[in-house]
Parts: structure tokens; sequence; C-alpha cells
């Protein structure tokens, strides 16, 4: 390291030019033999080479004033120079006598500490430590501003005993240190005197200062932007309450730059949410807040670790909702904050919303029921007072459903019911919240409106919820009877979610003597697929359709289904069956409703062109025992359906058909399965490996061209 910078030939020397830091801000140029113009140690060809030295100043004016160009370095914290220490030159003897041409240099390691400069070896010239609090002055040195032939850079250090000159080799490097050693003198500086400060507008002009010297430094580190935030949390932990409102106001201004790129610190945090509490309709909310918040929801991980940044933002949705027609205010950040395009560019932010939403309704209820009221009066006037923030949260979750990229996230956050009793009993926030899951409802992709279901067997979900006599119903069923609608008419018109309803029954078999349409269809369902749970039970429904009307009509129509499916049944008919290729569900179809297939054990659908569809009457054979699928469309749902009804089905051929995880999910219930074809299917190893732990009884599996294989 040493050699390298004491190594520079003459060949490579060359005569520059260097503008002084206080004009051009760090900005240095040097024309060079090949008269190109060059920005640190880099240089740039802009000229031809036959141009003048006239010419190339005039280039150089032009990019320096036509584009200002900001160099960036990295803070360097020790490193290798040559150092040079000379006393105060007295008189012009002195000056000679310590001029440059009679200096000896001396290598150093030197550190640039907290508080002061240091050397590895603290002998020489380095024998002492520069304190940073003694350095009168730092600046670029060169004689006539030209530096030497020998192509060295130096840094001349003032301070109030002797005068330090750092040597390096290159232009980049000399400017590196001036500006490390300028940011720790200043930092210093700094934390000495806002710590020491007791007048506001001392403090307010050194904060000002700082913030501004921590923008303007062309050292680019994790300190630098960090720096500034510690102190001032430091200072307003300590003075918050002692400082004036105007005070309050302009520390906000000058943090607000400050924070484009950093996140607040927990202590900013308490600030700014205490300026949202005490003037929520202060321009300085809109103006100086915003920003801060949208990089927050954009860009932030987990409230959890920073509940503080939470709490700031659920006071700035306040503040906006205090505002002139402050729920519209705050529908429009949310869909300035979701973008004009039909996917958010930042996954993070819904979930953010949600984590402050939930927080804010939570802490809303459990507020309610740990304050206590001396009379009814004041608690009428607290609940008028706080009722607006659960309304404000709640339509916030209303405009977030309304975004279709969105709802399915969405549905899945709230498919928990992460609320409390409180919450679910509360007129308002049903009312409001009502509209979400209508959202949720009317979508048409199952996996959305699937999460109005429980998360888990054994959880009730919002379906429960709004049942009628469920504890978030309030409109005599009807969200009910639409939930009940879109999910029987769509995904759900399957024993294993029928059984699951069964304890639902009383309030279907009302809503059925009402003439409700979708209730009277879940009824028929459960008897054409034989999901009532005991003889009773199916008694009182039967007795239930037969008391309408409507009903009536719809039993009889499921009584021919029935005596179709007892004579589709019926022992007869061929055990072994195989359909034409190119056959289609409706062939088989018509061919299974000609007559009795009771005998029926292997059925072959190979290279057809039968779909997932056709599981509704393969169903009705449940002697089934071999079914081949080879090369068709059947696929997820098809194999849902199936494992439902087809428990004895012992040999299941699956190769070269569409099904996924998803789908082959379900042969975990198909126990007596013993051969498996799932040749060049979507099986990953994962869900292969469940299988042979769920299917004991598994002899074969063909995995071949598979991801599992």
């Amino acid at each position: 390291m040493e050699n390298r910078l004491r190594s520079s030939p003459k060949s490579n020397a060359i005569s520059s030019l260097s503008l002084s830091a206080e004009d051009t801000r760090g900005h240095y140029y040097a024309i060079g033999q090949t008269d190109s113009i060059s920005l640190g140690s880099q240089s740039v060809n802009c000229v031809p080479t036959a141009t003048s030295a006239a010419a190339a100043s005039n280039t150089l004016c032009m990019l320096l004033n036509g584009r200002r160009i900001q160099q960036h370095y990295k803070l360097l914290i020790d490193g290798i120079v040559q150092v040079c220490r000379v006393p105060h030159a007295k008189n012009i003897i002195e000056k000679i006598r310590f001029s440059r041409f009679l200096r000896r240099w001396e290598d150093h390691h030197i550190h640039l500490e907290q508080s002061e400069i240091t050397s590895k070896t603290n002998e020489g010239y380095m024998d002492k430590s520069i304190l940073y609090s003694s350095i009168e002055d730092i600046s670029i040195w060169s004689k006539a501003k030209v530096i030497d032939s020998d192509g060295r850079f130096c840094i001349r250090v003032v301070t109030n005993e002797c005068i330090y000159f750092f040597q390096v080799n290159t232009l980049h490097l000399r400017d590196q240190w001036l500006y490390s050693i300028q940011w720790k003198r200043n930092k210093l500086k700094f934390e000495r005197i806002l710590r020491s400060a007791n007048r506001p507008e001392v403090l307010l002009k050194e904060m000002t200062n700082m913030i501004d010297f921590s923008l303007t430094t062309p050292i680019e580190d994790v300190e630098v932007h960090h720096f500034p935030i510690e102190i001032i949390s430091e200072i307003l932990q300590q003075q918050q309450y002692n400082l004036p409102r105007f005070v309050h106001e302009n520390v906000i201004v000058a943090l607000a730059p400050l924070l484009e790129k950093n996140y607040p610190s927990p202590e900013i945090c308490d600030f700014f949410s205490r300026h949202c509490r005490d003037s929520p309709r202060s321009q300085i909310v809109i103006e100086m807040f915003t920003p801060v918040v949208q990089r927050i929801l954009k860009h932030n991980t987990d409230f959890g670790k920073y509940p503080r940044m939470r709490i700031f933002v659920q006071e700035y949705l306040l503040a906006l909702n205090s505002q002139n027609d402050g729920l519209r205010v705050v529908q429009d950040f949310i869909k300035r904050i979701h973008g004009p395009t039909m996917v958010c560019p930042f996954p993070r932010v819904l979930s953010n919303f949600v984590s402050v939403c939930l927080a804010a309704i939570y802490n809303f209820f459990e507020d309610r029921k740990n304050f206590r009221f001396e009379d009814k009066d004041s608690c009428r006037a607290y609940e008028e007072e706080t009722e607006t923030q659960l309304v404000c949260y709640t339509k916030m979750l209303q405009t977030m459903s309304s975004f279709d990229d969105w709802r399915p996230h969405l549905g899945l956050l709230l498919q928990s019911i992460p609320f409390p009793d409180e919450a679910l009993a509360h007129d308002r926030f049903i009312e409001i919240f009502k509209n979400v899951v209508k959202y949720f409802v009317e979508d048409n992709r199952c996996e959305v409106h699937q999460t109005i279901l429980g998360i888990r067997e054994g959880k009730e979900g919002w379906f429960e919820m709004f049942c009628l006599g469920g504890i978030a119903c309030d409109d005599d069923g009807e969200m009910f009877s639409l939930m009940l609608s879109k999910l029987i008419s769509c995904c759900c018109r399957k024993k294993r979610f029928l059984l699951s309803i069964n304890k639902l029954l009383p309030a279907l078999m009302l809503l059925a003597l009402r003439e409700n349409q979708s209730s009277l269809e879940t009824l028929c369902a459960m008897l054409d697929l034989d999901a009532v749970e005991n003889r009773d039970n199916k008694l009182q429904l039967i007795s239930t359709l037969q008391s309408t009307s409507t009903g009536l009509k719809m039993y009889a129509k499921v009584c021919e289904r029935l005596i179709a499916l007892r004579e589709l049944q019926q022992k007869g008919g061929p055990k072994k069956l195989t359909l034409p290729s190119r056959s289609t569900d409706s062939d088989l179809a018509k061919l299974l409703s000609s007559g009795s297939f009771g005998n029926l054990e292997c059925l072959s659908l190979a290279f057809t062109n039968v779909t997932s569809a056709c599981a509704e009457h393969l169903i009705k054979l449940p002697g089934l025992r071999y079914l081949n699928l080879w090369s068709t469309q059947f696929g997820d749902a098809g194999l849902e359906l199936i494992s439902e009804h087809l428990s004895r089905l012992q040999v299941l051929n699956l190769c070269e058909t569409p099904v996924t995880d998803k789908g082959l999910a379900y042969l975990a219930c198909m126990k007596m399965l013993r051969k498996l074809n799932l040749n060049s299917t979507h099986l990953s190893p994962l869900t292969f490996e469940a299988l042979k732990e769920k299917l004991p009884g598994l002899q074969e599996c063909d995995i071949r061209y598979t991801d599992a294989w």
C-alpha cells in the first residue's frame, strides 16, 4: 500500500486545474496531456485532441453550468496517507523555511475516530491525536491552485497549534478524505451544540443546519442519514413538552427532506403523532406527513417491531378524516397509494393498511371496555366522539375491498375474523363491514368467495357469522342467503360442504319456509348427495320442502333424480366398459342414462374428450373399482368430486391429465387405492411424499416425467 502511494512516475504526471470546494461543492476537473476533460480520476473525452486549451476551458464551463454533476464518496474510517506537520508561520522567513520544498513526509495509517484523528503508530508527526474541536480550517491545498507536477494531492488541516498536510496520489482519494474529515468534524460540532442548546430558536437553527449539511455532503453512508435522525430523536424526547408550537412546525418542515429516504425513529413518530392529534387540520399534516406515511406504507415490513410507526400512521389517517369531507379524503389517499393501474406496484401496501386498521379497531373496543363513565351523557358523548374513528377505519377496509387485485389477499387476511366479539355485535361496524363481505361474495373467483368460509375445518367463518341467528346477522338472513346462493351455484355443491353445514339446518329450514330460493336449492342438494347426517333431520327437511309450493315442486324433481339413480345402480349391465376416443361428457351422460350399470367395476375413458364435468356422472357409480382417464382433460375439480364418492376405487390412471397438486391432495381420502398412475402430471415431490404417507395401501405409483421423479 505504501509503495503504491509513493510510486508516481513523471510519465504519468498531469497538469491539472483544481476548482475550490467552496465554489463547486466537490467537482474537480483536470486537463491532461491528451487535452481531454476528466472528472476525478477518470477522463471523459469531450473535445478533439487538436483543440486548444481555451476551447477545452469553454467546454469545461459549459459542462459545469449546463449540467451540475454531483459526485459521491464512501465514508473513510482509516487508511494510509503521507503526513507532514509544520508550525504556524509568523513572518515571511518562516514561510520560506516551512515551504513545501523543504518538507519531510511520513507514512501513517490514520483513523477517523468519533472525536479525533489518530495514527496507528502514534509517533513522528502523529505523536499526538488531532482533536476535531481543535481544527480551525480544513481545505484542499495547492500552490496557486496548481497541483504538484509529481501528481500528489494534498489536504491542509489547520489546528490551533500547527498545520497538518495529508497527501495521497489520486484526486478522488483526496476528496474522499476531505469530505470524510469534514463530516466527522461537523458531526461532533452539531452533537455538542444541540445537546447544550436551551433556547428554542438556537435549537431550531442548528437542527436545520445539521440536516442541510447531511443532505448536501457528498459522503454516502448509513451514518450520514441516521445520525441527524438519532440526535433529533434524543432532543425531542428530552424537550418535547418545552418546545413552542412554531418550533414544532419548523422542526417538521426541516425533517421532511431527510425522511424522504429514511424511516422516522420511534421518538420522531411520537412527535409527529402528537402534532396530528393537536393540530389535525394543520396544512403541515397534508404537505409534510403524506410523503413520510406513503414511504412507510409502501416499504415497511413489520409493524410489530415498530408499533409507534403504526400509531403515527393511524393518527395521520384520523387527521385526514378530520378534514372537510374527511372520508372522501381518506378514500382518495388509498386510491393514490394503490395507483391508477389494475395491479398495485407495491405488494406490502395492503398488508400494512390492514394491520393499521385491525389494530385501530381492536384498540377502539378495548378502550371502550376499560373506560369508566360517570353518567349516560358522558358515555354518549364519548361514543359520538370516538365512533368517527371506527367508521374511518372500517370504511378503509371497504375501499380496499373494491380493488380487484387486493381482494384475494384481503379475503385471506380477514378470513380468520380478526375482530373482537364486541365489534361483531356493533351495529355501525357491521353495517359498513357487510359491504366488504359483499365484495368477496360477488367476486367470481373461487379463491375469493371461498374466504367467507372458515379458515380450517371446525373453525367458523363469515358464513356462520351472518347466518340467521348469528352474532353479525342484522338483516333476517339476507346476507347469508346471498352467500349461500354464490357458494351452491359455483364451487360448493359438494357432499363435504353440505355435511359441514348440517349444524345450520334449523336456519336453512326457516329460510326455506319463507321460500328463500338459495335455501331451497341447498336442501335439495343435501337430498341429492345424501348429505343429511341422520334420518330425523332428513324427514324434517322433506317436510319443510313440502310445506311450500316452490319447495314441493323442487322436491318432486329431487325424487325423479333419485329414482333414475336407483335404476342406474340396479344390479345388471356390463362389468367393463370402454368409451370410444373423442367421446364427450354428454356422450357419457347419455350412455349411463340408457340402462342399469350396477355391476360396472371397470371404466375406461382413455383418449376421450371428457372433462371434470363428467365427475357428476361418475359419482353415480359407487361400485367402480378401476377408472382410466389417460390423456383426457379431467382436472382438479373432478378429482375433488370423485374423491368424496368413489371411496372403493382401487386403480386410477391420471397419466397425461392436467391435474395439479391442488387436486391430487384430495386423493389422500381414497384409502382403498392400490395402483395410481401420475405419469406426466404436475405432481410435486412434496405432494407425492404426503400421498405416500396418507395412503399406506398404495402398492404401485407411476411418477415418471413429473417433478417428483
